[in-house]
């Protein structure tokens, strides 16, 4: 039976995510392709539940029929243990984000590392690689990292205000990239990494609506710095707007969204998803949210 003569029934597992905008991308894209596909959020917060119910939500999903479930904050580690087989990649990240459900067995995937390394695919093409300075080094930022390298950065310095989590990140990244120089800094070392980087690539909540700002002082971006957000609540941060009045090439946390539920639409369906039609409807969501530029 041909795909398109099925439907799909799919999932969003974590804390707070009722408004999440996945479940409309998803829908609206399973619309356009002419498939039956529904959406749920999961919302461990309204339902009471731990993040350790992962496994036992797991085994809901298959026997209610779902076809799979994108998996985020607090279970992205706890629902390892309740896979049955699990990509290389995100094995390497020790996070999953998205499980296929088939026969009864569940495989996880990354498409935190995928979807970010699609968006700078086709945001910023051509950007130039040689040196990255990325701010944060947690669990976005270890998969932003993991898309950095694999598409070529040659030396990527990590600043994080958590010495001891950037160390370890940055001893583990040089392990699975022994080609490239990864290096643990700190925001003290800015002033002298910044004018040796091509781009700059942040991964802390700083911008997002509840946590106004700037990651760092902007008088350190050059024009000729390109400059990557993961922030997309709003999607014109305070950094992303600075940047691009300096006359960087910017990527704003957008393309990271929608690439991240493009790849998880592909993997349910099978079918190929069309990445410039749902950056447009998740900017139509956003602006309907008024937070939008």
């Amino acid at each position: 039976m041909s795909n398109r003569a099925e439907s799909f029934l799919v999932g969003l597992v974590g804390d707070g995510v009722m408004p999440s905008l996945t479940p409309p991308m998803h829908e609206r894209e399973g619309d356009v392709q002419g498939l039956r596909y529904l959406y749920r959020p999961i919302d461990l917060l309204e339902l009471g539940l731990p993040g350790e119910s992962v496994g036992d939500l797991l085994q809901s999903a298959y026997r209610l029929g779902f076809n799979g479930l994108n998996i985020t904050h607090p279970c992205k580690q706890l629902v390892l243990e309740y896979l049955d087989e699990i990509s290389p990649d995100a094995r390497r990240l020790g996070a999953v984000n998205t499980v296929t459900i088939r026969d009864g067995r569940f495989i996880g995937h990354n498409t935190d590392f995928s979807g970010f390394a699609a968006a700078l695919a086709s945001g910023l093409p051509g950007a130039k690689l040689d040196q990255v300075v990325q701010l944060g080094a947690g669990g976005a930022g270890s998969a932003v990292a993991y898309a950095l390298l694999t598409a070529g950065v040659r030396r990527l310095d990590l600043v994080d205000t958590d010495a001891a989590r950037c160390a370890a990140r940055a001893a583990e990244l040089s392990g699975f990239f022994p080609d490239s120089t990864v290096a643990a800094r700190t925001t003290a070392e800015l002033p002298q990494l910044m004018p040796l980087a091509d781009g700059l690539v942040h991964c802390t909540p700083v911008g997002m609506a509840a946590h106004p700002g700037a990651p760092l002082d902007l008088s350190l971006l050059d024009a000729r710095h390109w400059v990557a957000d993961i922030v997309y609540r709003p999607i014109e941060t305070e950094l992303v707007r600075e940047a691009r009045a300096k006359g960087c090439e910017v990527l704003d946390g957008g393309r990271m969204a929608v690439g991240q539920a493009a790849d998880a639409f592909r993997i349910f369906t099978g079918l190929e998803p069309d990445q410039d039609r749902m950056r447009s409807h998740f900017l139509e969501l956003v602006a309907a949210e008024g937070v939008a530029a």
